[in-house]
């Protein structure tokens, strides 16, 4: 019997199942690819294999929510193999696609809450290669054993371990900084963006963490930082350059980005739409990460 013969109880109550672990499924294709399309289309593609078996295929899964992390697994590691055949073509930095939610309620809310989602710990995971990433990530962070890893990626179990090893220690090198508070996030977020209208360089500056990065991603569809800039004076300079381009920044929304605190600009006149993320260490501004690709943008509502 194929899965086409099911009753439709057996189909609502496979549904239902399904349903119940799609929050956890969406979770885990987001941390392996840092795309929400391709994560949707992950969990997508699961959901049309489960259904497709036969009842005594679905009988033999002792674990479905093992089974269907596994699945996903797989699915994701073709889409990190050819996303590096595309970046070899991208233009400028390459950052994740942010997942942007409002300070409510919201079904992406189980997901921004876990720390390995932080547009940080994204960008050190776009750090390893695809298979150390799948090792890691279903290993240490959802305990999927090494034997279902090694059949995933279709390599020995020893060099399963082995990958996932050289992600922990290549994601342990640089670890982003504890979430800050939202209340001490939108403090410090405030007075920096009023500093930035008001032109006052000098408070920016102060805001600004000795060591911080800024990182844009455009692909070179719109005006970005192309490399990454380091330090409070090269940071602040580029912002401030920014601002002249375009006659000030229109004004923007607070949202929160990967679960920390950020800002969606939509598009003004020559300005593309964007969505930067902030990181807060020591109470000052780490790191911003600018989206402006608006390939990447897509799934967000401006």
């Amino acid at each position: 019997m194929t899965a086409a013969d099911n009753s439709p109880a057996d189909a609502q109550a496979l549904a239902a199942a399904f349903t119940g672990h799609r929050t956890h499924l969406v979770g885990v294709a987001y941390r392996l690819t840092g795309s929400v399309a391709d994560a949707e289309d992950a969990v997508q593609e699961s959901w049309l294999r489960l259904s497709r078996l036969s009842d005594q295929g679905r009988e033999e899964i002792e674990d479905l929510r093992g089974w269907l992390t596994t699945v996903v697994g797989r699915l994701c590691l073709d889409r990190l193999r050819s996303a590096a055949v595309r970046r070899e073509r991208y233009f400028g930095q390459w950052l994740p696609e942010p997942l942007v939610t409002a300070f409510r309620d919201d079904p992406l809310e189980a997901v921004v809450r876990d720390d390995g989602v932080r547009m940080a710990a994204l960008v050190l995971l776009d750090e390893l290669t695809p298979e150390q990433r799948v090792a890691f990530v279903l290993h240490d962070a959802f305990g999927v054993p090494f034997d279902s890893i090694a059949e995933t990626l279709g390599c020995a179990v020893a060099t399963a371990r082995q990958h996932a090893s050289r992600g922990r220690r290549a994601a342990s090198a640089a670890p982003p900084p504890p979430r800050a508070a939202l209340d001490e996030q939108r403090e410090v977020l405030e007075k920096f963006l009023a500093a930035l209208a008001a032109g006052d360089v000098a408070t920016v500056v102060g805001l600004l963490h000795p060591d911080v990065v800024m990182v844009g991603d455009s692909d070179g569809k719109a005006r970005t930082a192309v490399n990454v800039i380091t330090g409070p004076d090269k940071v602040s300079r580029f912002l401030f350059g920014l601002m002249r381009r375009y006659a000030g920044l229109p004004g923007g929304e607070p949202v929160l980005v990967n679960g920390d605190l950020g800002v969606k600009f939509a598009a003004r006149g020559d300005l593309a739409a964007r969505v930067t993320a902030f990181v807060l260490r020591d109470g000052k501004l780490a790191a911003l990460y600018d989206v402006a690709n608006p390939d990447k943008l897509a799934h967000v509502r401006f």
